[in-house]
């Protein structure tokens, strides 16, 4: 019996979609956004730990098909790191040995503070799209 293989498809680097991860200790901000529109749209909040987490994750990969992953990973004011760093890029590596898609990581230093002073209904959720979108304000 032989199987035959999909080509991979080829999609336009315009038309890639991510999905932001605003990593927490027990809740994870989600947003998705395309490099086209570079504005991220909030998601429903993760509100789960460990495995279960990974579930959740993975039921948003499944919905939105993403090209990629951006997780915003935490900094002192100074640049200096701290034990959130350490965990959300351990969170990062979970995520690219789990799913097999590239995962960016982006300073999310204040993203939960803009988020709110902007009115953020759900502060996790609007730090993420704040850290998608200044992801996409770096991409050419």
């Amino acid at each position: 019996m032989s199987t035959a293989s999909v080509p991979a498809v080829s999609v336009p680097a315009e038309l890639q979609t991510f999905l932001a991860l605003d990593f927490g200790l027990k809740r994870t901000g989600v947003a998705v956004g395309t490099r086209l529109l570079r504005s991220a749209q909030p998601q429903p909040t993760i509100q789960a730990e460990g495995d279960a987490r990974f579930v959740k994750i993975a039921e948003r990969l499944c919905e939105w098909q993403p090209d990629a992953l951006v997780v915003g990973v935490p900094f002192h004011p100074d640049g200096a790191e701290h034990d959130n760093t350490v965990r959300a890029r351990r969170f990062a590596r979970q995520l690219r040995g789990r799913f097999g898609l590239p995962v960016y990581e982006v300073d999310e230093r204040y993203s939960t503070t803009e988020a709110l002073a902007a009115g953020a209904k759900d502060a996790d959720a609007g730090a993420a799209c704040i850290i998608l979108e200044q992801f996409l304000r770096t991409m050419a």
